[in-house]
């Protein structure tokens, strides 16, 4: 597999082409590069409403929080995948459906199903990333711990 396997619409929208740069900066540990797609005030809810990576369900704020995030969920992952199997876009928005896959320190891995949300402004950087997916079935996945 590839890092970022698609298998969904192909027709560029803002937001899907938004969410495609995002996944290509991740799987490649630009974090800088994937910092410059948010807009200054946007916003990630990774998963939506309280979890491990935040509390208060709030969300990260701006690009120091969404820094923050990428410090506490995606930099310490040794390798990610992505398969995204559907991808509706509609206005500002796009919402992937699919499965990324994060290999961890030590051998372990989790698969996470869900709902990716991303939304642009007309300047094309993200305003928000809203994924909705749930701890629990993540977490009934993982191996090698």
């Amino acid at each position: 597999m590839t890092a970022v396997t698609w298998k969904a619409s192909e027709v560029e929208t803002p937001a899907r082409v938004a969410s495609w740069r995002s996944m290509d900066a991740v799987v490649r540990g630009a974090k800088e590069e994937w910092l410059a797609l948010f807009a200054p005030d946007a916003v990630v809810e990774d998963p939506v409403g309280p979890s491990m990576f935040d509390a208060s369900g709030a969300g990260h704020h701006g690009v120091a929080g969404i820094s923050g995030f990428w410090d506490m969920a995606i930099g310490p992952v040794e390798r990610f995948e992505f398969e995204i199997h559907d991808s509706f876009a509609a206005g500002s928005e796009c919402a992937n459906v699919g499965v990324i896959r994060a290999f961890l320190p030590g051998g372990a891995s989790v698969s996470t199903e869900g709902v990716f949300v991303y939304r642009v402004g007309e300047d094309g950087l993200i305003r928000s990333v809203r994924a909705f997916w749930e701890t629990e079935r993540a977490l009934g996945t993982l191996t090698g711990a």
